[in-house]
């Protein structure tokens, strides 16, 4: 059975991101050679190691240029790698965009474009529409990251006042073929919330982004507003022509992900429950309810009995009210624990397969039913922690950060609470 908790949920973990590694989803989605040329183009923190992978499975000639995150550069001899900034997008983002929609403004209907879209694209390619500033895209993210919108509706925004996302980038390959390989960090794997779907047509109007704006009270630079107010920004929908001649395969998934754990799981004897790839919400009320889920299969053996394990994957969302260090795995994990109160024979873990849980450079963290009794023990109050949006000072103070480093991939989040029969 399960010795060592922290060594199972973190090695479950491990299984969930080495399921999504590119070495492993490119090589059966590659296409077959087109009769003129094979420009490979993309973005997001698992697009350089998407690049590598097709050009180690690749027997023709190709170029191309994608962009990832600072730290998660993948050597390639044909494509041209940039690092950018995320979540907060920089100049060299912007610098890559406008290449990348250079690089594929003179193709012919002989050439295809194969498309490498992970997680974290958004940010990467941020190429404001016209009058707007680096500085206001810069300003219009922090507003996005911080005022508890879901991803779908921070991804609207985004591409009604974009460039180059929203299938805008697929009509300007056009009249070449593209066809899209896809690693969803998203809930519901709807290619148009991975990276603002910049090859996909957009269901969504600028309607629907002045919505959301109102909705959530976000403050917009001047010129923002109009683009919506006045449907200047309307992106390219499934009618458009331009659009026709585009293929998406989505190669890793969050459900994959976390079926990978849980055959590793089931092999090593623990009864394991999915109990959903696409949670969404704030992240602590999704730790309390999943405390309570806890709570009843420990107590009463319902609606599964001990001991066993329950799996979930999304993205939840944090609104900041504090001036902590967080991110939502940890404000989740942080959540439960508080819930749980020390509850015996229940631990848990919760990290970003990407590595990086809000802006740090930290995964996620782990607890148990000591957690609360060592915070105490150093004089830290868990529920200050929690208010404070402070996750990530609480785990660390306490020696429960979980670090991986650059994962290159990014299936979205990971939560993993494992219940033993007490």
């Amino acid at each position: 059975m399960v010795a060592d908790p922290k060594r199972f949920l973190s090695d479950l973990f491990h299984a969930a991101i080495e399921s999504a590694q590119p070495e492993k989803c490119i090589p059966n989605f590659l296409p077959a050679h087109p009769k003129g040329r094979l420009i490979v183009i993309g973005a997001g923190k698992a697009s350089a190691a998407m690049a590598r992978a097709v050009e180690d499975n690749w027997d023709g000639d190709l170029s191309g240029l994608v962009i990832t995150r600072y730290g998660y550069n993948v050597p390639c001899q044909s494509i041209e790698i940039i690092e950018a900034a995320h979540p907060v997008p920089d100049q060299a983002g912007l610098n890559g965009a406008k290449h990348m929609l250079e690089l594929v403004s003179d193709l012919s209907a002989d050439d295809t474009v194969l498309c490498l879209i992970s997680g974290g694209g958004s940010s990467l390619l941020p190429l404001p529409f016209d009058g707007l500033s680096l500085e206001d895209k810069q300003t219009i993210n922090k507003e996005l990251l911080r005022c508890g919108a879901t991803i779908s509706e921070m991804n609207c925004v985004r591409r009604h006042l974009s460039q180059i996302k929203g299938g805008r980038l697929a009509a300007a390959c056009h009249p070449a073929k593209v066809i899209n390989l896809l690693i969803s960090d998203v809930p519901g794997d709807d290619p148009i919330n991975i990276a603002s779907g910049p090859t996909v047509a957009d269901p969504t109007t600028c309607a629907d982004a002045l919505a959301i704006v109102e909705r959530y009270k976000i403050k917009l630079p001047a010129r923002a507003l109009e683009i919506l107010e006045t449907s200047a920004g309307e992106t390219p929908d499934a009618a458009d022509p331009r659009l026709t001649n585009v293929e998406t395969h989505m190669i890793a998934t969050p459900q994959i992900a976390l079926e990978a754990a849980a055959a590793l799981s089931e092999q090593q004897g623990v009864s394991t429950y999915i109990l959903g790839d696409s949670i969404e919400g704030e992240a602590s009320d999704a730790g309390v309810v999943m405390a309570g889920i806890a709570k009843q299969v420990a107590a009463r053996g319902q609606p599964f009995k001990a001991p066993c394990l329950l799996l979930s994957g999304g993205e939840t969302t944090v609104t900041i009210k504090g001036k902590g260090r967080g991110g939502r795995n940890v404000e989740f994990l942080l959540s439960l624990a508080v819930a749980l109160d020390g509850q015996k024979g229940i631990y848990a873990l919760a990290g970003d397969t990407d590595g990086v849980d809000g802006i740090e450079e930290i995964a996620g963290a782990y607890c148990d039913p000591t957690t609360l009794e060592r915070a105490w023990a150093d004089e830290i109050n868990p529920r200050l922690s929690l208010a404070n949006n402070d996750g990530h000072g609480f785990f660390e103070a306490i020696g429960d950060s979980i670090i991986t480093g650059p994962t290159l991939t990014n299936v979205n989040d990971f939560r993993a609470i494992f219940i033993e029969a007490v």
